[in-house]
């Protein structure tokens, strides 16, 4: 990867949302929990969460990712309060084929990922971009 496509990579828009993510820390009570982490790269997003009434009611998310892994977290920590499991899979199958196969950017509310479209071209970051979905599909299925 030359200099010139680490800085169109790590655009300053990304570099924001990695500085802000919400919901950071951890649930002292969740009903859902799940740690992910991706093999390639050592990142890791752990998520607890309270589903009520089949929604999320309350989240919280410990990351320790790359800039990227940061970043999707901070779009899903956006959103994510009041998302039903049935949306959160959506946005997570949608985000792999916007990445993986040059699909579509994942709908509303979830369309905050179109940042992350740079990012198709290097496979090495993929599963550090899904980390925080993938972690929270996870805890909400319980």
């Amino acid at each position: 990867m030359s200099d010139s496509d680490l800085i169109k990579l790590y655009s300053g828009q990304i570099l924001q949302l990695a500085a802000s993510i919400p919901h950071l820390g951890r649930l002292a009570e969740p009903s859902g929990s799940a740690k992910k982490r991706s093999p390639l790269c050592g990142s890791t997003v752990t998520v607890d969460l309270v589903m009520q009434d089949g929604r999320v009611a309350a989240f919280a998310q410990d990351v320790k990712a790359c800039a990227l892994g940061q970043a999707s977290a901070a779009i899903l920590g956006g959103v994510v309060l009041g998302r039903s499991l049935a949306e959160l899979e959506t946005a997570r199958d949608a985000l792999a084929a916007m990445l993986k196969d040059g699909g579509p950017v994942p709908a509303a509310p979830f369309d905050g990922y179109q940042v992350l479209l740079p990012a198709r071209d290097y496979k090495n970051r993929h599963a550090s971009i899904l980390l925080a979905l993938e972690a929270t599909c996870a805890a909400a299925a319980g």
